[in-house]
């Protein structure tokens, strides 16, 4: 079926990669399977890492179809585009639709495309994950592709201002070798273990990124381990307490 919307898409988010001039180290995109059914499981630190889980998949000439909020789903402008990528609309009120749909989606030999952290990280370390990935991949018999995304968070993300200027930004990706989902295992162990694949593959990307803060007002996208100022996840939980 011709890609009537997706395909442009790509291309315009190609031609904005080079008007911000960003320098993408992707690595291990050969892990993504070139046919079949996959569950392609990421960190989420940003509004915009669908794209760049996107861009992994793409020189194996794979798709993702990403499950994504349904609210995004009902605005006049990036509904019609999420509809036309034949992305996932989830309502966490009626959750079983959404996980029907994925699973038809990776029967059918699509990549969906899964944030297990479920929200974006403030801390920009891994929060706990949702079964939910572990039980699709079970269900429809196909692996889980673990990968990483870091220095997204300085584009956009949750409560800093959006930084679209041509300020030379690297980002990096790492996507690891895929991980069984045995229907004879239960979902939370190999959860913990996808979470710990994605763990290694953070901390991968952390060590090969190029840049550091410029100054001291600039520490907020780095995890307090690292010696930057965003907020723990300790703090964050505090802070929702009040």
């Amino acid at each position: 079926m011709a890609e009537l919307v997706y395909r442009p898409v790509i291309g315009f988010a190609k031609t904005l990669f080079k008007v911000w001039d960003l320098r993408i180290d992707c690595q291990g995109s050969e892990n993504i399977p070139r046919s079949g059914g996959a569950v392609l499981v990421s960190n989420h630190i940003s509004y915009l890492d669908f794209v760049f889980d996107g861009l992994a998949a793409l020189p194996q000439k794979r798709l993702v179809r990403f499950m994504a909020k349904e609210s995004v789903f009902r605005h006049r402008i990036s509904g019609p585009l999420m509809r036309g990528m034949k992305h996932i609309p989830v309502d966490r009120k009626q959750g079983e639709a959404a996980y029907q749909h994925a699973l038809d989606s990776l029967k059918s030999g699509e990549i969906v495309g899964v944030f297990p952290e479920a929200t974006i990280s403030q801390s920009f370390t891994l929060k706990s994950f949702k079964s939910g990935a572990a039980r699709l991949a079970q269900e429809a018999g196909v692996p889980l592709v673990p990968m990483a995304l870091w220095g997204t968070q300085r584009l956009w993300t949750k409560g800093q201002p959006r930084n679209f200027k041509r300020n030379h930004l690297p980002i990096t990706i790492r996507v690891g070798e895929p991980v069984d989902a045995p229907r004879d295992q239960y979902a939370g162990a190999i959860t913990r273990r996808l979470r710990e694949r994605v763990q290694e593959l953070l901390d991968a990307a952390q060590r090969a990124y190029p840049a550091r803060p410029k100054d001291a007002s600039d520490t907020w996208w780095l995890p307090a381990h690292l010696g930057g100022t965003a907020p723990t996840l300790d703090q964050l939980k505090a802070a929702e307490a009040v």
